[in-house]
């Protein structure tokens, strides 16, 4: 290659590296301006988002009060409850203990009523029951003689075998 070429191939190469440069700069240019713009809606933007945050910094200073509020009442009703459990279960163990003692005397007196009532029957049976089965024996004896002195004779043939027939 000579030399005359060279610098034809240079030239176009040093034209093209400064259009390169040209269409760099127009977009820098343009980068500038998309950035002015994005800029000033950013500062219009940025007192609307100052409000909301000093918004959201009271809602979550008025919550934590809130929550703060809540937890402390939430531990003073549990407390509570749980007192009122303890002594309702003191008043369970108090009544299921008197009531053991409530059953335990019934089934005392039950025991001494029933003894009491078997005492009472063994004593009518007998001063009562005695008497009369004494009564009815000496009764059934008078009966047995009276029978024996009113039939003079003796019972027939036909009388005494229909007596054994009967045992047998």
């Amino acid at each position: 290659m000579d030399q005359q070429t060279i610098g034809i191939l240079l030239t176009i190469f040093v034209g093209l590296a400064a259009i390169a440069m040209v269409v760099q700069a127009g977009m820098l240019i343009g980068i500038y301006r998309s950035s002015r713009a994005l800029q000033e809606k950013v500062v219009d933007l940025v007192p609307r988002v100052e409000l909301l945050v000093a918004s959201t910094h009271k809602g979550v200073e008025q919550s934590r009060k809130q929550i703060a509020e809540i937890a402390t009442s939430a531990t003073a009703i549990l407390e509570s409850a749980k007192n009122q459990i303890v002594r309702v279960e003191e008043v369970v163990v108090d009544a299921t203990g008197r009531a053991k003692s409530q059953m335990d005397r019934v089934e005392l007196v039950l025991d001494d009523t029933i003894s009491r009532a078997h005492q009472t029957v063994t004593a009518v049976q007998g001063t009562v029951l005695w008497p009369i089965r004494e009564l009815r024996g000496v009764a059934a004896g008078v009966k047995g003689a009276l029978d024996f002195w009113t039939r003079a004779n003796r019972p027939s043939v036909v009388q005494a075998t229909s007596d054994e027939e009967m045992f047998i």
